[in-house]
Parts: C-alpha cells; structure tokens; sequence
C-alpha cells in the first residue's frame, strides 16, 4: 500500500505539474496582445474588460492547485488517517472544511474566469448565483470521481493485488501500461497545451490514448509479427480499432454536450490523426525495443545454460571414463563366461555413456543418435523387467524420415518418466512409445499406465520436475516451433509433442 500510495502521489503531481506546464507554455511563446485575443472573445462579445492574467492564467492555474491539493488532503490524510480508522466527527469535520474551501475555491476562481457573464446576467446578484451553482456542481462531480476512483481502488487491493504481485507476467504488463499511458499522456499535454480547453480535450481523448496502445501492443501488433506477417491484416485490425474507438468517444463527447453536432466529425477526425500520427508510431517503437530485450534475454538464457550444462559436464567427466573403462572390462569378463544377456546389458550401458561423453555437450546431433540413445535405454529396461509378463512395452519407431537435427536428451525425459512411473512388478503395465518425421516436424507419444504409490515413497510426487524441466529446455530451445500435450488420469498418462526441426 505504501508503495501504491508513493506512485498516486507522483501521478497526482506529474499531472499537476503537466497541465500547469500546459497553461504556462502559451505565455512564453505567444505575446501579451495576441493572448489577448485569442482567449478574450467572449468578454469582448459582452463588453467586458479582458485580462489574460486575471481573467484565465491565474484563475486556471488556482482550479488546478486546488484540485491538487484537495485530492492530497483527503486521499493521504482524511480518508486513511480518520474514516478508514472510524475518527467518524473528525474525520466528517475535515471532510466538509475540505469541501467548503474547494467551493469557495472554485466559486471565486470562476466568477474570474467566466467574468464574461455579468454582461450576460441583468444583475450582479445572476451572475454570482451562476459562479455558485457551477462550483457546487464541480465539487459535487469530484467528490463523486473520487468515491469512483477510491472504490476501484479497495476492489483492486482486495481482489487483484495479490495475483499481480505474484504473477510476474502480470506485473510486467501493469509496468508496460503505466509507462506507455506516461508517454502518451506527455505527449498529449504538450500536444493540448496551446489549447484553451486542454483539460477536457485530455479528459476526452485520455481514454482513446490508453485503449488504443493498449489493444496494439498486446493484440495487433503482436498478431502482426508472430504470428499471420499480412499488412493487410493489420491495416484493417488498426483502422477498425481507430475509428471505433474514436466513434465511440464522438458519441459520448456529443452526449455530455448535450448536442454539439458541429464538433462531432472534426473531433473524430482529430482523435484518428492522433491514433496514427502519434499513438502508432510511439506503440510500435515500445513493441519493438521490448522485443529487442526479450531477444536479448533469450540469448543470454541460452548461453547461460549451455555454459552452466558444460561446466557441470566438465566437472562430472573423469568420474563417466572411470566407469566407461570398468564397464568395458565387464563386458569382456560376461562374454569369457558366456553371460549373453549381461555382455548385452553392459553394451548397451556402455553406448549409451558414450553418447553421454561425446554427444550430450553439442548444441544440435543427429536425429538418429537420440533414436539410438532411446532404444538403449527401453532395451536395458525390457532387460529388467523380462521376467514379468504382465508389463507390455511397445515401440514403434520410424525413422525413414528423420534426417534432421535435434537438441540432445530431449526426448529420454518422457521415456525416463513414463518407465519410472508406469511400471508396476504388482499390477498390468502398459508402455506405448510412438516416433514419427516429415519433412519439417519430428512427432513423439508416450503413453503409460499409472500406479498409484505408497504414501511414503519419496518419488511419489516427482513426477513434475523433470517435466517442468523439459517444458523449460523446449521454450528455451524452440520458442513458438514446439507444441507439447500432455493429459492424465488417475490411471493413463499420455505425452504429444511436436517439434518443428526443419532449420
């Protein structure tokens, strides 16, 4: 919360500071006698006397700070230092002082800046009771935005906060909104500046800024360049967002003015040029700097892990050729005996620990090495398991065309899974394993029956890890070219997965 509250208070003062920079602006590059004209028509209309200074600069300037500095004084002192802790009268007290200084506020700023209507109104008396009810109607608008904005805000906290506090993908795109809605909005106030209605020109197209961005940079955009690459796609998907939203904001802009028929196209046409003038260019930039860093973060991830993988290989080889050699005098001494199945065995145990030695550390090997890798590895299990003939292992392997490449020990995980935990010397086992090319896709199942284990067996409930490990490996090593299934029952699981390995 107390994080929350630093970042209200410096939007709160960044917004202050933009549209004060906004009514300062024109009074630096404009002269006194043009000022003059431009903002005093309506008491020239009337006959009454215009002074840039007093009659709009500083009656502006005193709506903003008031605003300002009502909105600190019951959102960081009065709302959580008395309501929420039930300082009922003190709390209520401060509240209506609050209220009565925003009236009078607003009431004496405005009969400065609509000092045009005491040419209007037969009587000086008129003209007050107007500048009254208009503030009360600005002090009754604001605190009923802020009962708005404050129950938002509670419905945030008490059902959001926690899920985008601990979801990282969430809080990035909280991030990236916050900084995009920042920029445009700048951009926006400067655009205004130089505009007599600034604050509701920014209060009208605020909306179709952040709507708009929003909807490019995590719809359109990313349709556009991972997915269907067609221009005309996305010119037809950005023209119907722009002219929706802008039609839409026209109708609600014509509906608050009650009429308004004359500003209702030039304002659409306007708010469209801002779309592709401004909020494209500016969106797509963010994108692609964005996707420049996640490029980056990518190839970081990858060589991290390929050093990390090296490293521990490097570490663990002495140990691999201690036990290579000794496993090559096994497999002598089993052949003088005459021990077939354990020659067999060892052989076997043996290729797989070369594959292990020479090929586990390359980036990419054939196809055919990782076939040869997984048939060890079912052969010397169809060896452990031959004397019970309620396990069935079936392998259906066709390698006609799998003259492709492959990251190493991808496949062995789901092999190694589905023996570790489909096979039961107690009840019926099944094992299925299907391997399967094209030209372009390598096609792998694994089904397994499942068997519940005791409650103190430690591998009960390891089954994930190494498939998390394995999800992992596939999105680092084949991000958007993988697709990965996976669907279990109390007794089946069962294991797609389809790797696009054409280079």
């Amino acid at each position: 919360m107390d994080q929350y509250r630093k970042l209200e208070f410096g939007l709160a003062s960044g917004l202050a500071l933009l549209l004060l920079f906004g009514l300062l602006y024109p009074s630096v590059i404009y002269n006194v006698f043009e000022l003059q004209q431009i903002y005093g028509r309506k008491f020239a209309r009337y006959d009454q006397v215009f002074d840039y200074y007093i009659h709009y600069l500083l009656p502006s300037m005193a709506r903003i700070v008031l605003v300002y500095v009502s909105f600190l004084a019951v959102n960081f002192v009065i709302v959580p230092r008395f309501l929420e802790q039930k300082r009922w009268w003190g709390g209520i007290s401060l509240l209506a002082l609050t209220g009565l200084i925003f009236f009078l506020g607003m009431m004496i700023a405005g009969s400065y800046y609509n000092g045009y209507l005491f040419g209007v109104y037969s009587t000086v008396q008129g003209a007050h009771t107007h500048f009254a009810k208009s503030a009360f109607i600005t002090m009754i608008f604001s605190g009923v935005l802020y009962v708005v904005y404050y129950f938002l805000k509670q419905t945030y906290f008490n059902y959001l906060h926690e899920r985008i506090l601990l979801n990282p993908h969430y809080r990035k795109i909280a991030r990236e909104v916050l900084i995009i809605s920042g920029i445009l909005l700048a951009i926006m106030a400067l655009v205004f500046s130089d505009s007599r209605d600034a604050f509701w020109l920014m209060f009208y197209f605020g909306p179709i800024i952040i709507s708009v961005a929003f909807i490019l940079y995590y719809k359109i955009i990313p349709d556009f360049k991972l997915v269907h690459h067609n221009q005309r796609v996305m010119i037809r998907d950005v023209a119907l967002l722009v002219l929706g939203t802008n039609f839409l904001m026209g109708l609600i802009i014509r509906a608050i003015r009650h009429g308004g028929a004359g500003t209702f196209v030039p304002l659409i046409v306007f708010g469209v040029l801002i779309c592709i003038g401004i909020v494209l260019p500016v969106t797509w930039f963010l994108y692609m700097s964005r996707q420049k860093q996640v490029t980056t973060v990518k190839k970081l991830q990858t060589a991290l892990g390929h050093s990390a993988a090296n490293l521990d290989f490097l570490r663990a080889q002495i140990n691999p050729h201690f036990l290579f050699n000794a496993l090559n005098t096994l497999y002598g001494t089993a052949l003088q005996e005459e021990a077939p199945r354990t020659s067999e065995g060892i052989q076997k145990l043996g290729d797989m620990m070369r594959f292990m030695l020479h090929d586990n550390h390359l980036t990419k090997i054939p196809l055919d090495k990782e076939v040869a890798y997984l048939q060890n590895y079912i052969d010397l299990q169809r060896l452990r398991v031959m004397s019970s003939p309620d396990i069935l292992i079936e392998v259906n392997i066709d390698d006609s065309q799998c003259q492709h490449e492959i990251a190493p020990m991808l496949l062995i995980p789901f092999v190694e899974n589905a023996f570790k935990h489909g096979i039961s010397l107690r009840n019926r086992s099944r094992i299925v394993i299907s391997l399967s090319c094209n030209s372009e896709q390598l096609f792998f199942d694994v089904y397994n029956s499942v068997h519940q284990r005791p409650e103190n067996d430690p591998e009960r409930d390891s089954m994930g890890i190494g498939l998390n490990n394995v999800k992992e490996r596939l999105a680092l090593l084949y991000p958007n070219r993988h697709e990965l299934s996976i669907r279990h029952t109390t007794t089946e699981f069962f294991v797609h997965l389809t790797i696009d390995v054409k280079d």
